[in-house]
């Protein structure tokens, strides 16, 4: 979620990548579907151990001409949302009784999806490499923006703009930070766009992100079919602390998967790059197993704003805090 300078910026459903260039930093989640899609994302190198089968589905390189495009990614992601459902997967059930956690998970998987990151820059290459970082929020009030492309239907733009409009309230709720979605001046945007709006994206994502780098760019207007969002999140002052974000959604995505990504997309932007196969009941975990946040979601994002905690603190450090924060959270179970 280096190379070397100043600004900070996931179907499965989200990776996470720190870069450093010019005056940003940035931190890159991905959430990807690679165990249905036959498609790699740039540098990833197989899909999750525990996947289903390969979907037959042809990769986004058959897709032979930009009319054809939005429809045929569409139905590929229906059938991709299809199979996950046939095997159990998309659970929209936020506090599952077979997936209990008390402390110890708690305090176990902040410190993985929080305090590391999936994926980084080497050069002008997104690479998997899984490393130790330190914390990650934000200072500022967040102020969540919608924009949707000219493909996206009116009935779909209000139905969107009410969840993330509830979900930031929310998100806002759970964290005791200011969280709200705009029409106005915002530092978070979110967009909502079809195969060839993505493409043809770059001009929009340098008004929006002053600085941003091409081969920043590129992870968004190059997003192979194994990639269904991502989240870029960046620091201008070249700290720990975000002041910037932009979320990719693609609109071709079914109802349920486009809800999963924002959720996701959304709480990642917040500070929690990570996924791990171990962070269970999560959405933050490779196997797309959930498309809602999850009670322990929720608690990841209290632990993440507690002020007892602070951008740029490591696991050394934190790891006693946060061992405090679960205990107290959790009523003390282990």
């Amino acid at each position: 979620m280096p190379r070397t300078h100043d600004l900070p910026p996931s179907q499965r459903c989200g990776r996470a990548i720190q870069a450093r260039f010019a005056a940003l930093s940035i931190c890159v989640l991905l959430a990807a579907c690679t165990e249905f899609a036959g498609v790699q994302t740039p540098a990833q190198s197989g899909a999750p151990a525990q996947a289903p089968a390969p979907d037959t589905a042809a990769p986004a390189t058959e897709i032979e001409t930009p009319a054809r495009a939005s429809s045929a990614i569409a139905a590929h992601f229906q059938r991709v949302e299809n199979r996950r459902l046939a095997n159990g997967l998309l659970r929209t059930n936020p506090r599952p009784a077979d997936l209990p956690f008390g402390a110890r998970e708690l305090e176990d998987t902040f410190v993985r999806v929080a305090l590391h990151d999936e994926y980084t820059f080497v050069g002008n290459r997104l690479i998997e490499q899984k490393t130790p970082a330190p914390l990650r929020r934000w200072r500022a009030p967040v102020r969540m923006r919608l924009h949707f492309g000219d493909s996206v239907p009116e009935a779909m733009q209000q139905a969107d703009t009410q969840l993330v409009a509830r979900f930031a309230a929310r998100l806002g709720n759970l964290t005791g930070h200011p969280v709200s979605l705009t029409q106005g001046s915002a530092n978070f945007h979110v967009l909502v766009l079809d195969e060839d709006e993505r493409r043809a994206i770059g001009p929009q994502l340098r008004r929006l992100i002053p600085g941003i780098d091409r081969p920043t760019q590129d992870v968004v207007t190059n997003l192979p079919l194994s990639v269904s969002c991502v989240v870029l999140a960046f620091s201008r002052s070249g700290t720990d602390t975000y002041t910037d974000a932009v979320a990719i959604i693609r609109a071709e995505l079914p109802d349920l998967s486009r809800s999963a990504c924002y959720y996701e997309e959304l709480a990642q932007g917040m500070g929690l790059p990570n996924d791990s196969p171990r962070a269970r009941p999560s959405l933050f975990n490779d196997a797309a197993e959930f498309a809602v946040l999850t009670g322990l979601d929720e608690y990841l994002l209290r632990v993440l704003y507690d002020p007892r905690l602070r951008p740029g603190i490591r696991e050394s450090e934190a790891r006693p805090i946060i061992r405090r924060i679960a205990s107290e959270m959790m009523g003390g179970e282990s």
